[in-house]
């Protein structure tokens, strides 16, 4: 099922949690909505889900405007980051649940129903549970009792609002790679909302990153990493480090010190230059480099993350060296970064 979302704007007391947001999700993709607390991405899920209601703008499902239609008329599955089970049912019974409140006309018979849920409790891995309560289960497997409830309505859309988020760091992880491949069974439509910039990147056929009710950029995993748009998209996905620097001519410059790094195509003034901290080169200090002091280095894995004051120690960076570097605390380090990214203003 194709979902696009047209020119929407959702004020909540007058506040603007949306500001005039379009996107189009195409048939049986994953998307990703990211971005930190406040951007608007659940506010967008809602009004996807029909929880809420655009003050402005149209939702689509298909060619059809379902805009004021409610949940049920949506035939959305919903998945909440604190599961949402009934606990005084059997986790068969919660699983079968969308389809006992069917009306009449539309209810499956008891038999089907139990098969319809055994069926699925199978497919995510929880065969032999059915009759457990869910205050007997691990966090995991609710959200597992909890997809299988979704899936059981068969849902045009399916949406997660931050699914994992209550799991420790090792089930995440685990349960990431296992949505991933139930989406690629199944084929749903889905759009999940997260602010772990590593589970959109890991899980997203596209990832959406908002800021303040609007969309900053979508593309895929690896377009937002290597390509941000934008000084938020930047800071946003991934370490990052910035300077301010000057523009003039296509160089740029730092304290009137020229970088010998390109900018075409970003006017001349005042901008903002940015950088990961793996993408650099240590250099010889008599080259056209960015020159730092350190005051931090701390060993992380195979490398060694080093922060250094930049510009009379009014700015502060951090970089990745080698292990065996030989820098110590307060020592100079010249480098050059490999890829930048530089915006105006």
């Amino acid at each position: 099922m194709e979902v696009k979302v047209k020119n929407v704007r959702k004020e909540f007391d007058k506040f603007p949690a949306l500001k005039d947001v379009s996107l189009n999700i195409k048939s049986g993709e994953l998307i990703a909505l990211l971005g930190p607390s406040g951007s608007g991405k659940t506010t967008l899920l809602r009004l996807i889900a029909g929880l809420d209601f655009p003050n402005v703008g149209a939702i689509y499902f298909g060619d059809q405007d379902a805009s004021q239609k409610s949940v049920r008329e949506r035939n959305v599955g919903f998945v909440f980051q604190h599961y949402a089970l009934f606990r005084h049912m059997r986790v068969l019974d919660n699983v079968g649940f969308g389809l006992k409140v069917r009306k009449k006309g539309d209810r499956p018979s008891k038999a089907e129903i139990e098969r319809r849920a055994m069926e699925l409790l199978d497919f995510v891995q929880l065969k032999g549970l059915e009759k457990r309560y869910p205050n007997q289960l691990s966090g995991g497997q609710r959200q597992r009792v909890a997809l299988a409830r979704a899936l059981a309505i068969e849902p045009k859309v399916l949406l997660l609002d931050e699914p994992f988020g209550a799991l420790d760091a090792q089930v995440r992880k685990e349960l990431r790679r296992w949505l991933r491949d139930i989406h690629d069974k199944t084929g749903h439509t889905t759009v999940f909302v997260t602010h772990d910039q590593e589970e959109a990147l890991e899980l997203a056929d596209r990832v959406v990153v908002m800021s303040q009710g609007r969309i900053e950029q979508v593309g895929t995993p690896d377009e937002i990493y290597d390509t941000p748009n934008s000084p938020a998209v930047f800071s946003f996905i991934g370490e990052s480090s910035k300077l301010p620097v000057s523009i003039e001519n296509g160089q740029l410059y730092l304290a009137d010190r020229p970088l010998g790094l390109d900018a075409k195509g970003v006017p001349d003034g005042e901008g903002q230059l940015f950088f990961r901290p793996h993408d650099v080169e240590v250099v010889e200090t008599g080259e056209t480099a960015i020159v730092g002091t350190v005051v931090v280095s701390r060993r992380t894995a195979g490398t060694r993350q080093v922060e250094l004051e930049v510009g009379g120690a009014k700015e502060r960076v951090e970089i990745e060296i080698p292990v065996d570097h030989p820098a110590t605390s307060r020592s100079r380090i010249a480098f050059r970064p490999k890829k930048w990214s530089v915006f105006a203003g």
